[in-house]
């Protein structure tokens, strides 16, 4: 079996980081030494020992991307950038043809989806890359299409805390947006209470000091009109070990989905889950 060449781009961040490593020790796989990076990073290299990866700036990427491409051959990508490069990197992607799994969230992503539609390759999107996450949404999903207001009358607070350096609120809670309103509670997005701040999550949320520059608890609390009953759906991850495990998964699952011919096709999650 051949293995997976896999470019993962946004290093130096953490959690591209984090995948490279997975990449690196998982077998079946082989980390390309190259990743698209930022305008606002300085360095030339990102060492993941023993490999030095070079970082390739946006005003070169279309220079380097063919002596990539001649000296390594067919590739997938990984995407864990910022979210205001979301679109400007999938167009990138499609023009060069390069599928890829993208977990960043953010931009324009209907946009999104229909430049990889109407190109030549394929890429799984998906704002959350944990399976495990993606399954109980899934379950949400059943719940809202099976018994529509289910909730109506209830009250619904929607609390998420990620590292203070995410720029944007929680694609996960946002998705969970719609299975609410379904159900019968008519939340927004402006709605959700989002917690950056360090010392608050440490002293108000409890999250452990070692995991505050990495982890993702979120919490959706019902309420009945009279008080007298509540629910409340938590799911909290302390760091990013969840997420690289789903997306090497989805890696798998997109090169097999290459090898049977796929084109112009966005998987999820949701399909990476299923395996079909």
């Amino acid at each position: 079996m051949d293995r997976i060449k896999v470019m993962v781009n946004g290093l130096p961040g953490n959690m591209a980081a984090t995948v490279a490593r997975h990449i690196m020790a998982r077998k079946g796989y082989e980390l390309i030494p190259y990743a698209l990076t930022g305008p606002e990073i300085e360095t030339a290299e990102y060492r993941l020992d023993p490999v030095r990866v070079r970082l390739i700036r946006p005003e070169v990427r279309e220079q380097v991307i063919y002596d990539i491409l001649e000296s390594h051959g067919s590739f997938l990508s990984v995407d864990y950038t910022h979210p205001a490069a979301v679109n400007g990197n999938a167009e990138f992607y499609c023009q060069f043809s390069l599928p890829f799994v993208m977990g960043t969230t953010g931009g324009d992503r209907r946009r999104l989806l229909e430049t990889v539609k109407s190109s030549n390759i394929a890429a799984v999107i998906a704002p959350n890359m944990a399976k495990q996450i993606v399954g109980f949404q899934a379950m949400m999903e059943f719940a809202a299409h099976t018994f529509p207001d289910l909730f109506k009358g209830y009250s619904l607070e929607i609390k998420e805390s990620h590292q203070a350096g995410k720029a944007d609120t929680s694609g996960t809670a946002k998705a969970m947006i719609g299975y609410f309103n379904r159900l019968g509670t008519p939340v927004t997005e402006e709605d959700i209470v989002k917690e950056r701040d360090p010392a608050i999550q440490q002293s108000r949320w409890g999250i452990p000091p070692e995991h505050l520059k990495g982890h993702g608890w979120h919490t959706y609390s019902l309420v009945s009109a009279d008080r007298t009953v509540r629910f409340e759906f938590t799911h909290n991850v302390n760091g990013r070990e969840i997420y690289a495990q789903g997306t090497l998964d989805a890696l798998a699952y997109l090169a097999a989905k290459l090898d049977e011919g796929a084109r112009g096709k966005v998987f999820t999650m949701l399909d990476v889950l299923k395996g079909r």
